[in-house]
């Protein structure tokens, strides 16, 4: 992690030792001389950039002085730039990720790709990003743009500001920052806190405590805040006595002449307000120009009754989740400017003002201070959940996880299209090996063809998927041979794997393998311990909307996912009308869900983070070997489907020509009723862990997943010793994709047509035998 010194450190001994400490922290930094950085941050950075993005516009007093120094400010920001891309390049390895952090970067991403084009960066911005006609006045703005453009993925807290930044070459997306929640919910059980609140409560013992907390600054708000304060006081005699406003204002840029005019003017209202409405004993506003320290910070959230957060503009604004976070006990009231990011998040359960109309915002601080303790409970309860779940920990791993899906992405796009699936040779292998496993998709896959003959389709028939009738001999075949094992992998719910595989002797694994049996024994879950699926009836309500305004649509709910599909619609109007229901997703029921976001040729299917059918593979491959009490290791595997994008890390899963990381631990799947619900925690069994010795460009037979864990060992082989589930050499290995061009796979094959044939060829080969390896 790359940092600005933060000081100037002009000697080389300095530099040496400052690095040295900063190593122990596992950050680098970055020396600018003291010119550069005036130019750079005080210029560009903070006079230009900074109050452009937070729609202040550019400087304005004087217009021919901000015209000359413009070019060297912005020659300085490139040159600064430049200087992080040479600290990362020195330091970057093969497979890092780089991700350049807010306005102060935004010429890194090009740097850095003009080093390395296949270096995976992403770019996210802590500020608010503003619409064009506001961003077109910046000089330079182009080249900007463009150098921001070259990174892999951008991202924003909000949608809002995602689509201030539309473009075509890049991914943008909201990730909504969150706070380390669980430090502040650990600090209100420290005894100095437990003190300090005491002391608070004694000293405003009678009173209604509100809070503003905010940097010294001009999109903060603080004036309209004592202003709306002040007219609260006029208009309601009987609260005056009752109430107090703490304000926390933090000092910054005390050289620039406008944050000293915004002191002065700050302490002159809050002086004019408490001289009016104050007593020898009490006043209403206690103003502080300095920071508290963490405890002192926790302590004060804790006690206070009333929030009140009015930024004119802010990217974020992190104080509202603080303080959510410390009032667990209390359950106040959150009152926030809809000009926050914060807004998008924490909308549902604050009050929401514009802090322009001081009226309505003294009417908010009416309406806080005398709710009912009934739906203080439960605002409180919906913003502690989000802010409890969507912490800073979690929105850096969505981003990261969201860059690497990028990268892939992008290069599924410039792939060639993968030759045609050598059937003389997958079949040959097959017949040669002795321990098999064949995943298959279903839909488009093994499915009966529906014959159009030009004419629109029987949309009833068409959405009942049937296997193709010509497919049930051979499947009885391969079934049949002890040394094969098939896992038909479906997105498609139990009910429909039951109704078309019952009879065979296979495993199903139903809801993108969330759900897996043995065709003679009963359904259990695979999902992931804590998988959250409250968004479930917000998107199910914008499904039923857009179902009922697209002719020939329909949804389909499942247990993990849902999944709109306009296979039958008007193309065009499909087409818009998907458009049109992302955009109802992403700026209301998903824009702060943990949901994957799955888009076909012709469906939409909102699903939890990380379900996905390559993630499900290692939970099912561990009960498999485990049910089979295989002690040989698998040397084939052959995988067939028409999966979309997000799912084919099935294919990546098992391709021993990769390189690999540590695959996920494998987790016995845990039984489940039909209903799908899912079975209380003291029934889970813990994952064993599964690790991999595949090394970088191995190609060797050992080179595969391996269970050396002394538990797995226990589960998998009675004989308690290590060894490999697989031993795939790369060309036992035949990934194939079905009817799509744009794919992972190593091959293709045509339609479920070619699927027939091909499996009918492979069945002729086996001849059930009694001598089997598994």
């Amino acid at each position: 992690m790359d940092w600005m010194a933060g000081v100037n450190v002009p000697d080389e001994v300095g530099q040496k030792s400052l690095t040295k400490a900063l190593a122990e922290k596992r950050c680098i930094p970055v020396f600018l001389d003291e010119e550069i950085v005036h130019q750079y941050y005080n210029g560009y950075c903070n006079n230009i950039l900074w109050p452009l993005f937070h729609y202040l516009g550019l400087p304005q007093e004087d217009r021919l002085a901000t015209t000359r120094s413009f070019q060297s400010q912005f020659a300085a920001y490139k040159k600064a730039n430049q200087m992080f891309a040479d600290v990362v390049n020195e330091h970057y390895e093969e497979g890092d990720v780089v991700w350049c952090h807010d306005y102060h970067l935004m010429f890194l991403p090009k740097c850095l790709k003009e080093y390395n084009s296949k270096m995976k960066v992403g770019w996210f911005l802590h500020t608010p990003f503003p619409s064009s006609e506001i961003h077109r006045t910046l000089p330079s703005r182009s080249e900007l743009l463009r150098s921001v453009l070259a990174a892999d993925l951008v991202g924003f807290h909000t949608y809002d500001y995602a689509r201030h930044f539309v473009s075509k070459l890049t991914r943008v997306a909201a990730f909504p920052i969150g706070i380390d929640s669980e430090r502040f919910i650990r600090a209100l059980e420290v005894p100095d806190v437990i003190q300090h609140m005491k002391e608070l409560k004694e000293r405003f013992a009678g009173r209604k405590v509100m809070l503003g907390v905010d940097r010294l600054d001009i999109i903060k708000g603080i004036p309209q805040k004592i202003l709306a304060f002040e007219k609260f006081l006029e208009e309601n005699a009987s609260w005056r006595d009752k109430v107090v406003l703490l304000q926390i204002a933090v000092p910054t840029r005390t050289d620039v002449p406008e944050y000293q005019k915004l002191t002065s003017q700050v302490h002159e209202i809050v002086g004019r307000i408490n001289g009016r409405f104050g007593t020898l004993t009490a006043a209403p506003i206690h103003h502080l120009d300095r920071s508290l320290d963490f405890y002192a910070l926790c302590a004060l959230y804790a006690v206070t009754d009333v929030a009140l957060v009015t930024s004119l503009r802010d990217g974020m604004n992190l104080v509202s989740y603080e303080f959510v976070a410390c009032q667990e006990a209390k359950k106040g009231v959150l009152i926030l400017s809809e000009f926050a990011g914060a807004a998008q998040s924490l909308g549902a359960g604050a009050i929401l003002v514009n802090p322009w109309n001081i009226t309505e915002v003294a009417a908010s601080i009416g309406q806080a201070l005398n709710m009912s303790s009934e739906e203080r409970e439960k605002r409180h309860r919906h913003n502690f959940h989000h802010v409890k779940t969507h912490t800073s920990q979690e929105w850096a791993e969505t981003f990261v996880s969201e860059l690497n899906d990028t990268v892939i992405e992008a290069q599924l796009r410039i792939s060639k299209v993968p030759p045609e699936l050598p059937q003389n040779d997958a079949i040959r292998r097959y017949s040669k090996s002795t321990n098999r496993l064949l995943i298959l998709g279903f839909n488009a896959t093994l499915t009966e063809p529906v014959d159009n003959q030009g004419r629109r389709g029987d949309q009833i028939k068409e959405m009942d998927l049937n296997l193709h009738p010509e497919l049930k001999g051979p499947l009885k075949a391969l079934c049949s041979d002890p040394n094969t094992t098939i896992v038909v992998l479906s997105g498609s719910s139990r009910s429909v794997l039951d109704k078309n595989f019952g009879e065979y002797d296979m495993w199903l694994a139903a809801e993108n393998g969330m759900f897996l049996r043995l065709t003679n024994g009963e359904w259990m879950t695979t999902m992931p311990e804590h998988l959250n699926m409250e968004w479930v009836d917000s998107v199910k309500h914008v499904f039923k909307y857009f179902t009922e305004r697209t002719p020939r649509s329909h949804f389909e709910t499942r247990d993990t996912s849902l999944i709109w599909n306009y296979k039958y619609a008007d193309i065009e109007f499909g087409r818009l009308q998907a458009r049109d229901l992302l955009q109802h997703l992403w700026t209301g029921p998903i824009s702060n869900a943990s949901v994957d976001v799955v888009q076909g040729s012709r469906s939409v299917e909102v699903r939890a983070v990380g379900v996905t059918k390559g993630a499900a593979i290692d939970r099912i491959l561990g009960e498999i070997v485990h049910s089979k009490s295989m002690t040989t290791p698998i040397d084939y595997v052959l995988c067939i489907g028409h999966f979309l994008g997000k799912d084919e890390d099935v294919y990546t899963f098992f391709e021993p020509e990769l390189p690999s990381d540590i695959i996920p631990a494998i987790a016995r799947p845990r039984p489940s009723s039909d209903s799908g619900t899912k079975s209380s925690p003291g029934d889970r069994k813990p994952p064993s862990k599964s690790t991999h010795s595949k090394k970088h460009g191995s190609k060797s037979s050992s080179s595969s997943n391996s269970y050396n864990n002394n538990k797995a060992s226990q589960r998998l082989s009675p004989e308690k010793i290590s060894w490999n589930v697989l031993e795939l050499k790369g060309e036992n290995y035949f990934s194939c994709a079905v009817g799509r061009t744009r794919t992972s796979a190593r091959y293709l094959l045509g339609s479920p047509d070619d699927v027939v044939c091909f499996l009918e060829k492979l069945a002729d080969t086996t001849v059930p035998n009694s001598s089997s390896s598994s």
